[in-house]
């Protein structure tokens, strides 16, 4: 049996609109997903027991993101593993001394590095972004001089950046998502890598929900969510941390960067350092 399907690289939240919008017409697709390939990339993917109707997906694209999209879509054999697959080629991240990788490569574990397991699901977080693999450097360097007491992960996404503070520290991990199903996972991956007593994953908007108030004020946070939602956050966050309180920010292109360093700034948080990877900046900032 062969069946086909459509898809198309974007952003976590466009791949997820999308997927919400599809779902909400059942003549377009039996089903549509998002989800992280191996390069760390979000992918909107629709499978059709039919030949899609590119035009129709292309009028529903632009309407839902605001522009136009060029898809794709090809004939997929039923009877192939496609998850087994796809895992195949996601490959083991090791970045800043820690060693994520997916219960398909749980064979060969180095003894020398850090390890947590996270496969691929419905959330950002498998260490192969370079926003992520970015922010493992930094955690990373940031331990090697400090030992944060009171630690907070906002945008957790699966956890995976919670969990490796959690290794290495020992301590109890604040870990917030506005997804529910982010929630959910942070707390799986948290059991399977066995620190679910250190991780304390909550539903939270911003960084002014009671749970994260409650715990102020900090010593270490870490956000890799986006450039806009970083800036809106920069005078919550200034309110919760301590002087000489490190932040650990990313998801940010580097022509967002120097925006991002400016409204912080006006928090009385200056820049330590700028990590580049790719076409992406994780900021190191302190506290004054």
């Amino acid at each position: 049996m062969n069946k086909n399907t459509i898809n198309k690289p974007l952003t976590q939240d466009q791949a997820f609109a999308l997927v919400d919008a599809v779902m909400e017409d059942e003549n377009l697709a039996l089903n549509a997903s998002a989800f992280e390939d191996e390069n760390g990339e979000w992918v909107f993917e629709a499978s059709c027991d039919k030949q899609p109707d590119i035009e129709a997906f292309n009028k529903l694209a632009s309407k839902i993101l605001g522009g136009k999209v060029n898809f794709s879509s090809q004939e997929i054999d039923m009877e192939i593993d496609w998850v087994s697959k796809s895992l195949q080629g996601l490959k083991p991240v090791i970045a800043g001394g820690f060693y994520v990788y997916g219960s398909h490569n749980d064979d060969h574990i180095p003894s020398n590095l850090t390890e947590i397991k996270i496969d691929a699901a419905q959330a950002f977080g498998t260490g192969h972004h370079e926003t992520t693999s970015g922010c493992l450097e930094a955690i990373d360097e940031t331990l090697k001089a400090k030992s944060p007491k009171a630690i907070l992960d906002i945008g957790t996404g699966t956890g995976v950046l919670a969990i490796a503070l959690a290794k290495r520290l020992n301590k109890t991990i604040i870990a917030s998502d506005i997804d529910p199903i982010a929630v959910q996972i942070t707390n799986e991956n948290a059991k399977i890598n066995e620190v679910s007593q250190f991780i304390n994953a909550i539903e939270a908007t911003g960084a002014n929900h009671k749970n994260i108030t409650d715990a102020a004020p900090y010593d270490l946070i870490v956000a890799n969510i986006l450039a806009k939602p970083l800036e809106e956050l920069a005078l919550d966050i200034g309110k919760i941390c301590i002087k000489g309180a490190i932040l650990i920010l990313s998801g940010i292109l580097v022509a967002q960067a120097d925006s991002v360093i400016s409204a912080y700034k006006q928090q009385g948080i200056s820049l330590k350092k700028r990590i580049i990877r790719g076409e992406w900046a994780i900021l190191i900032l302190e506290k004054l």
